[in-house]
C-alpha cells in the first residue's frame, strides 16, 4: 500500500480569507428534508414496496419532517405510480411539501410535471453534474456546455410552472450542482447564479441551492470552507436557501454537516440512521439529537426512538447497529467499572442536588427523553467494577447495598462472569446475591431466641436467650448488651470462641404497607483481619439484624 496511495489525487483546499465559521455556533435547527424514500430507497438491496413506502412516509411526517423527497418519478413506472398514489390517496398533509428529483433533461422534466399534478406543495429538484472529473470523464463538456444544460433545464421548468398556474399546485425550485465538492468554487457560484436568474429567484420566492458532498472528498473543515466561500461570493444571496446533502464516504458526514451549518447553510437533506449509497447519507437522527444535547430544539420528535428504529428496520430491512449513536441497543449501557461507578454517582448527585440540568457522566442525553428509561443502563460482565453489581441490585431489585459492601459482592459477581465467560443478566446477579447471603444455612443456626429489656436509671440493657445449633449439635446460650445486635454479637462470640467485632450496620425497607419487610446489612471484623458482610430480612427489624449478623459469621466460617 505504500506505493498504492500515490495514485490518488488529494483534495485541494480553497483559499479562504478571514474564515468565519470556526467562531460560529449552531443556535437553531435547519430546515430538514428527508431523502429516505429516494436516495435511501435506491440504495436498498430490495427497494421498498408501496406499503413500506407509505409506512415510511407516515413515520417521517409523525417525526415532524416537513419536506420529503418522495422519489424520481421520471425514472420508472414504479416511482411514478408511488407518487400518484401519495397524491390521489391524499396521504400528504397540507403542511408537508413533497420533493421530486429529476435530471436536467427535457423529456424527464416533462414527465415529472405530469407526475406532480394535483399535489398541493411541491419542490421540483433538478440537477446536473458539474465537477471537474464528471466534465472530463462522463460528459466531455467544458464549463459553458455544463452551464447550458442547467440553464436549459431551468428555463423549461419555469415554462411548465407557468402553464400550471391556477391549478392549485404551489411549486418551488431546487437546483443541485451535483458533485459540488469536486467542482471549482467559482464555477459552482456562477452556474447557480445563472440558474437563479432564469428562475427569477427573489427574497420572497427563494430558490433552494443544494450543495451536495456527493462523494465525501475532504475532512469536514474543507466542506465548511467551500460552503462559506459559496455563501460569500453568491450574488443575491438573500434570494437563496443554501442546502446541504452530505454523504459519508469518509465517515465524517455528521461533522461535515455541522461545520457547514456554521458556515452559513440553512437546510439539510439526509436520511434516518444514515441509509444511502455506499456508506450512506448524513444521519438525521444523530444530527438532530446532537443539537438537542446542546440545548437546541431540533424541531423533530424522537421521544419514541425504539418505534422509529423498528419501522425503519421493517421497511428498509436494514439493521441499526448496537453502537449507533442514540438509537443503538447498547449506547446507554456501561460495562466498564469506572463508567458504572460514575453513572451511579451521577444519578445520586441529581437526586440529592435537585439540579434542573442533566449531569450524569458518560450519558450525554437522558435515555428517558428518547423513551428508553426502562432499559438497563448498567450491565455486568468481567470488565464491570464493584459498583455495577450494586447498581443492578438497587435499580432492579431495590437492595441498597452499603458502599463498603460493593467490593465484596462485586468480586463474587466478577468471579461468576469469568467462570461463565459472558455477561450476566440482572436475574443472574440477584441469584448470586440470594445464594451468597440469603440462603446461607450454617454451620451456625439460630433455632429459637427470646429478647427482653430492662431499664435502670435511664440505662437500657437487653437480655437474649438463644438456642443455637452448630453442625447438628444444639446449645443454649445467653448474653446481654446495649441493644439486640450487641447482645447477639456477644452470643456469637461465646458460641464461636472468636473475638468478633461489630463494624457497621444499615437497613432499609424492601416492601411497603402493613406487610412491609426490612433488610439489614451487618459488617463484622474477624480476628484474621478480614471484614465480612451479612444480610438478613424479616418483618421485624431486630430479627433482620440478628439474621444479618448470623449470615456474616457463617460467611466468615465458610471463608
Amino acid at each position: 500500500m505504500k506505493k498504492g496511495c500515490e495514485k490518488y489525487v488529494p483534495f485541494k483546499p480553497i483559499h479562504l480569507e478571514h474564515r468565519e465559521w470556526p467562531d460560529k455556533e449552531i443556535k437553531k435547527a435547519p430546515i430538514w428534508c428527508s431523502v429516505d424514500l429516494r436516495d435511501g430507497n435506491q440504495a436498498l438491496i430490495n427497494p421498498m414496496n408501496l406499503h413500506e413506502k407509505l409506512e415510511m412516509f407516515k413515520l417521517l411526517t409523525d417525526i415532524g419532517i416537513k419536506e420529503i423527497e418522495v422519489g424520481f418519478p421520471s425514472a420508472s413506472e414504479t416511482e411514478y405510480e408511488i407518487l400518484r398514489t401519495l397524491i390521489e390517496g391524499e396521504y400528504i398533509p397540507d403542511d408537508v411539501t413533497i420533493q421530486v428529483l429529476v435530471q436536467a433533461r427535457p423529456h424527464l422534466i416533462e414527465k415529472t410535471f405530469e407526475a406532480i399534478k394535483g399535489a398541493k406543495n411541491v419542490i421540483v429538484h433538478f440537477y446536473n453534474s458539474t465537477s471537474t472529473l464528471q466534465r472530463k470523464v462522463v460528459f466531455k463538456k467544458d464549463m459553458e456546455g455544463i452551464t447550458e444544460i442547467a440553464v436549459n433545464g431551468a428555463r423549461l421548468i419555469r415554462d411548465l410552472t407557468d402553464k400550471m398556474k391556477g391549478s392549485g399546485t404551489n411549486i418551488r425550485y431546487e437546483y443541485s450542482p451535483e458533485s459540488f465538492t469536486g467542482t471549482e468554487p467559482d464555477f459552482a457560484v456562477d452556474i447557480c447564479a445563472r440558474v437563479m436568474e432564469v428562475l427569477g429567484a427573489t427574497p420572497e420566492n427563494k430558490i433552494i441551492l443544494n450543495l451536495p458532498s456527493t462523494v465525501e472528498s475532504s475532512s469536514p473543515n474543507g466542506y465548511a470552507d467551500q460552503i462559506e466561500y459559496f455563501c460569500k461570493h453568491l450574488k443575491n444571496r438573500e434570494s437563496a436557501i443554501i442546502s446541504l446533502h452530505p454523504h459519508n464516504d469518509r465517515g465524517t458526514a455528521v461533522a461535515a454537516a455541522e461545520l457547514a451549518l456554521m458556515a452559513g447553510a440553512e437546510r439539510i437533506e439526509g436520511t434516518l440512521f444514515g441509509n444511502g449509497e455506499r456508506t450512506g447519507n448524513v444521519d438525521i437522527v444523530t444530527l438532530a439529537l446532537n443539537m438537542y444535547t446542546q440545548a437546541v430544539d431540533p424541531g423533530l420528535d424522537f421521544s419514541d426512538i425504539n418505534r422509529v428504529k423498528k419501522i425503519y428496520e421493517n421497511t428498509t430491512k436494514m439493521v441499526v447497529g448496537e453502537r449507533h449513536p442514540y438509537a443503538g441497543q447498547l449506547v446507554f449501557t456501561a460495562f466498564s467499572g469506572s463508567h458504572q461507578d460514575a453513572i451511579n454517582k451521577g444519578k445520586a448527585y441529581m437526586k440529592e442536588s435537585g439540579t434542573e440540568y442533566w449531569e450524569i457522566p458518560y450519558l450525554p442525553i437522558d435515555p428517558a427523553d428518547l423513551g428508553r428509561e426502562y432499559e438497563p443502563i448498567i450491565r455486568i460482565n468481567s470488565q464491570s467494577g464493584k459498583g455495577g453489581a450494586a447498581f443492578i441490585m438497587q435499580n432492579n431489585f431495590g437492595y441498597i447495598l452499603p458502599k463498603n459492601m460493593h467490593p465484596e459482592f462485586g468480586a463474587v459477581v466478577k468471579a461468576e462472569c469469568d467462570e461463565r465467560g459472558r455477561e450476566l443478566t440482572p436475574n443472574e446477579v440477584f441469584e448470586l446475591f440470594r445464594k451468597e447471603y440469603l440462603e446461607l444455612d450454617g454451620p451456625y443456626k439460630l433455632i429459637k431466641h427470646k429478647i427482653y429489656e430492662e431499664s435502670t436509671d435511664g440505662t437500657s440493657l437487653v437480655h437474649m436467650d438463644c438456642i443455637m445449633e452448630f453442625n447438628g449439635v444444639e446449645m443454649s446460650v445467653s448474653s446481654t448488651g446495649n441493644g439486640p445486635i450487641n447482645a447477639f454479637t456477644n452470643i456469637m462470640k461465646n458460641v464461636t470462641g472468636e473475638d468478633i467485632r461489630f463494624v457497621s450496620y444499615s437497613e432499609h425497607a424492601i416492601t411497603s404497607g402493613s406487610d412491609a419487610r426490612a433488610v439489614s446489612y451487618i459488617e463484622i471484623l474477624m480476628p484474621n483481619g478480614k471484614n465480612y458482610f451479612g444480610v438478613g430480612i424479616s418483618h421485624n427489624i431486630n430479627l433482620a439484624s440478628i439474621r444479618g449478623l448470623l449470615c456474616a459469621v457463617n460467611r466468615a466460617e465458610k471463608g
